[in-house]
């Protein structure tokens, strides 16, 4: 008997759980704004998310800093992003420069560059202090689960997108596997914020493949910051080799592998990058996940040997999602090209705005 390569599904049933004006497919920090935006503007709201979590890849994925705020003339990233940020920082769990600290000086670098709150883009060095933020991941998924009650969003997490739900050319909902079955969420309009395009690219919309670094985020308690930063400005030589080294042994990071968080003693580690790994293939990601593993263990046991400040330290955890930056990219009406972001265009359809960029309609 010749084995099968495939098996025949039964069509079934779902049962419809949820109508809505929208829904939304993924609740990361794009979809959560997209949810909440839409019901302050008086639409019936569902949000889809898998994880048992709001954030995405800032909570779940550990990306500890809001940068890329300030463009050099002006914090061009606002709204609910400013409103997370605000709040985060009445509960302590969310640190910023003050205007009044947001400029180039040698001893603003040195009191806020641990902390990821300056230019990176910058020519100039040191690089000055801008508008971004450092926070704490429980603290984003508290106030995101505010911000969802306050503005009356249908919520349902647990729920794994897996199917569109097309008629006559139009997308009317989406099917959702949960631990009670699939599950049919109808809506006017859906919007895909899965990260990955999913409910576009089961919809048949046309898109690009690409590829770029994974990184396993982690964090480490028992570290002494203050002694480490003395060490590095007091001994920059030999601060700079023992870094060199640790970089090395991570096998790829930023120049700052790890930065300052708003507990004390804690820092997040923005590594190890990892090159080589599909994020849409199973096997791909859970080789990355044993590889960040691996990698982690070595620097820890680097780190406790020979980094001032991290003798004691030890890792309070490791993302639960790998950081993917790039896989499927949609086939828009337009895509937004390099001279758009060095000139700044602005388009008479824009919907979102980056440091140095507009994203207009026709592009998503």
């Amino acid at each position: 008997m010749t084995p099968r390569e495939t098996i025949a599904e039964e069509a079934g049933e779902a049962r419809i759980v949820a109508r809505s004006d929208v829904v939304v497919v993924g609740g990361g920090p794009a979809g959560f704004a997209a949810a909440v935006a839409a019901r302050r503007e008086g639409c019936s709201v569902t949000l889809v998310e898998r994880y048992p979590y709001l954030g995405g890849l800032a909570s779940g994925g550990m990306v500890l800093v809001l940068d890329d705020m300030h463009n050099g003339d002006e914090t061009t990233v606002t709204g609910i992003c400013m409103e997370m940020i605000e709040r985060m920082a009445k509960l302590g769990l969310c640190v910023f420069p003050p205007p009044e600290e947001r400029r180039q000086s040698a001893e603003l670098s040195r009191k806020w560059a641990r902390w990821g709150v300056f230019d990176f883009r910058a020519r100039v060095k040191p690089a000055p202090i801008v508008m971004a933020a450092a926070f704490d991941p429980d603290g984003w998924k508290r106030v995101s689960n505010e911000l969802i009650e306050e503005a009356g969003v249908g919520l349902r997490l647990h729920s794994w997108f897996s199917k569109v739900i097309v008629d006559d050319n139009r997308v009317e909902g989406v099917i959702c596997d949960t631990k009670a079955g699939r599950q049919a969420i109808l809506g006017d309009v859906v919007i895909d914020a899965s990260g990955d395009l999913d409910v576009a690219a089961a919809a048949g919309a046309a898109f690009t493949e690409g590829g770029y670094i994974v990184t396993t985020v982690f964090r480490l308690g028992g570290v002494d910051t203050e002694e480490a930063e003395e060490f590095r400005f007091g001994h920059p030589e030999e601060y700079a080799r023992i870094d060199k080294q640790a970089r090395r042994i991570i096998g790829g990071s930023w120049d700052f592998w790890w930065l300052k968080t708003p507990l004390p003693g804690v820092v997040w580690c923005n590594c190890p990058h990892m090159t080589g790994f599909d994020a849409l293939a199973v096997e791909d990601l859970t080789r990355a996940d044993f590889e960040g593993r691996k990698r982690i263990a070595s620097l820890v046991d680097f780190a406790r040997a020979n980094v001032p400040g991290f003798r004691n330290c030890y890792v309070i955890d490791v993302a639960p999602q790998l950081g993917v930056r790039q896989t499927r990219m949609l086939d828009g009406e337009y895509v937004v090209t390099k001279e758009d972001v060095l000139e700044r265009v602005h388009f008479h359809d824009t919907v979102a705005r980056g440091r140095d960029y507009y994203t207009p309609y026709r592009a998503l």
